[in-house]
C-alpha cells in the first residue's frame, strides 16, 4: 500500500490500488459519502465555469466529473488518470466529447497553455508531490484559465470533526470491505484524508504556483473544501 502522508507515495502502488477498486468505485463512493459525492461533483464542475471550454480533469477515475463538466457546457474534456482500470470503466460509458488519457499529474502530456480549465477531485492528496502538480496545472492552463480542486478537509465544527475522524478510521473501512471487498485500500484513503494539509496551506501552494484570486468554499460542513484559482497572464 502507498504511504498516507505527503512523502513516499509510490505511483505504481497508487495505480494498483485504484485498479483494484475501479469495478465498484462509484457504488462505494455513493454509500460511503451518504450520497453527497454527486453534489460535490456538480459544485466542482459549476465552479470551473466550463461553458464552451476545453477542460482537463485530472485523476478523473471513471469520468464522473468529466460528465458533470460536459453537462455544464464544456466543449471537450480530457479525462486523465493513472489507473487503466478506472479509465476502462469510463470508456465503457461512451461519453461524448471525452478523450481518455493515462498519465500522471506530475508530467501532463499536454502543451503549454492548451486548456481553459483544470479540475481535480479527491486526487491531489494521492500525488507524490502536490506542489509540482500545481505547477503543471499552471503550465497547461491558458492565461485567465481556472483551476478547481475538490479535496477532503477537516470539518469546521470541532465536535463534528471528532466524530468524522472516528468514522474515517473505524467505520469507513468496515463498510468499504462489505461494499468493495477492499477495506485495506479504503483504510489508506481514510488515513490520507487525515494526513492532508489544511485549507490555508493548500491555498498558499496555489498562490506560489502563480494562481490569483484564490478562493475556498466549504461543502457538507467542511468535509470537502473547494479551492479555485485563476491562472496569471
Amino acid at each position: 500500500m502507498p504511504e498516507a502522508g505527503r512523502q513516499g507515495k509510490d505511483a505504481a502502488l497508487v495505480q494498483a490500488m485504484f485498479d483494484r477498486v475501479a469495478p465498484r468505485y462509484d457504488l462505494a463512493n455513493a454509500i460511503l459519502s451518504l450520497g453527497q459525492d454527486a453534489h460535490w461533483r456538480r459544485v466542482t464542475a459549476a465552479g470551473a465555469l466550463p461553458s464552451a471550454a476545453v477542460c482537463l480533469d485530472v485523476a478523473s477515475g471513471p469520468g464522473n466529473v468529466a460528465q458533470a463538466l460536459l453537462a455544464a457546457g464544456a466543449e471537450r474534456v480530457i479525462a486523465l488518470d493513472l489507473s487503466l482500470g478506472m479509465l476502462r470503466v469510463g470508456v465503457r460509458r461512451g461519453l461524448p466529447d471525452v478523450d481518455w488519457v493515462q498519465g500522471t499529474a506530475l508530467q501532463l502530456p499536454l502543451a503549454d497553455a492548451s486548456v481553459d480549465v483544470v479540475t481535480i477531485s479527491f486526487g491531489l492528496r494521492n500525488v507524490p508531490d502536490a506542489e509540482t502538480a500545481l505547477d503543471e496545472f499552471a503550465r497547461v492552463l491558458r492565461p485567465g484559465g481556472r483551476l478547481v480542486i475538490a479535496e477532503f478537509a477537516a470539518p469546521t465544527w470541532a465536535p463534528f470533526r471528532t466524530l468524522y475522524s472516528e468514522y474515517l478510521m473505524r467505520l469507513l473501512p468496515r463498510v468499504a470491505e462489505l461494499v468493495s471487498s477492499d477495506g485495506r485500500s479504503y483504510r489508506y484513503l481514510a488515513e490520507s484524508i487525515l494526513a492532508w494539509p489544511d485549507r490555508a496551506t493548500l491555498a498558499g501552494w496555489l498562490t506560489t504556483a502563480g494562481f490569483l484570486d484564490v478562493r475556498v468554499k466549504d461543502l457538507s460542513g467542511g468535509i470537502v473544501a473547494l479551492h479555485r484559482g485563476i491562472r496569471t497572464g
